[in-house]
């Protein structure tokens, strides 16, 4: 029996639940939402497709105590109006830490044990502040992060170098905002390094970097906001999790050495995060890292 929560039905939530309805990967499904209204809505709306699928989903709507024994919650609960065309994504900060409050202390008051994916944005902050207050391993919480921006970068190289974004392996590493940074010395193009392909295509490495970076704010300044591509990664995470896949990928992980969340690699199985997946950096690399940790840092020294 798969069961799993999704607390927030903005235009990622209901997405992810769609997703997890219509290709059957959830037996239970948990709906949550601050708005009884949306949550019913979108509960029928998902009922209507069942007697057209070739599976059935149980579906839940507004009930905290029905997580008690789900596998994994995703958190994608925002204030999309918060955020401005300027690409800061802490626009949702004090909105978001006020609903981590809320949520964080009524999945604890269910006795969740399960794993926690968070996607709300700040999202290295937000999952930080998650893990704090559910009292949650920091095995069993961690963060989208820079999963989805890595599959930007891997967007941006492959069309650069006109190949299969599946064929570009790599890492985009820290806070899953604007000091975010490809690591270079990661990156690969079917096996070669980035400067054999840069060679070869005379790619610009700081213009794909900022392509990746600014990825997301090209499709929000059409659309008011993303959905697909979060999903996608949410759902390959949550599938990792239930299948004990023991998948290699960057995600919002704790580090020791910062004291909070940060995209980095690590190995997600069904306890949640199985290994931290220590990688060697260029001192650049290792530079860029420390100055995004320290932006998350005040970040969550600010709501204090």
């Amino acid at each position: 029996m798969r069961k799993i929560g999704v607390i927030g039905l903005g235009h990622v939530g209901a997405t992810i639940a769609y997703t997890l309805v219509t290709k059957g990967i959830a037996d239970e499904l948990v709906l949550i939402d601050s708005n009884e209204d949306k949550a019913v809505a979108e509960e029928y709306d998902l009922r209507d497709t069942l007697s057209r699928l070739d599976t059935f989903t149980k579906i839940i709507p507004q009930d905290y105590t029905a997580l008690k024994d789900a596998d994994v919650i995703i958190t994608a609960f925002g204030n999309i109006s918060a955020i401005k065309m300027d690409g800061d994504r802490f626009g949702e900060l004090n909105y978001n830490a006020a609903v981590v409050a809320e949520v964080a202390q009524k999945i604890k008051k269910v006795g969740f044990n399960g794993v926690l994916i968070n996607i709300s944005n700040p999202c290295d902050v937000i999952t930080t502040l998650l893990q704090r207050q559910t009292g949650l391993s920091k095995k069993q919480v961690f963060g989208t992060g820079t999963f989805l921006d890595t599959a930007r970068m891997q967007r941006a190289v492959g069309q650069a170098v006109h190949e299969d974004p599946k064929n570009i392996s790599g890492y985009v590493l820290g806070e899953h905002g604007e000091s975010q940074f490809t690591a270079w010395s990661t990156v690969e193009v079917k096996g070669h390094t980035i400067e054999d392909a840069a060679a070869v295509c005379g790619l610009d490495l700081a213009d794909l970097d900022h392509r990746a970076r600014r990825g997301g704010w090209l499709i929000f300044s059409g659309k008011h906001y993303t959905c697909y591509a979060i999903t996608t990664c949410a759902i390959k995470l949550a599938l990792a999790v239930l299948s004990d896949a023991h998948l290699a990928c960057p995600t919002s992980v704790y580090l020791e050495n910062y004291g909070h969340y940060i995209g980095y690699p690590a190995v997600i199985g069904r306890q949640g995060v199985v290994e931290i997946n220590k990688i060697k950096l260029t001192i650049e690399e290792q530079a860029k890292l420390d100055n995004s940790a320290k932006i998350i840092s005040e970040k969550l020294t600010s709501l204090h």
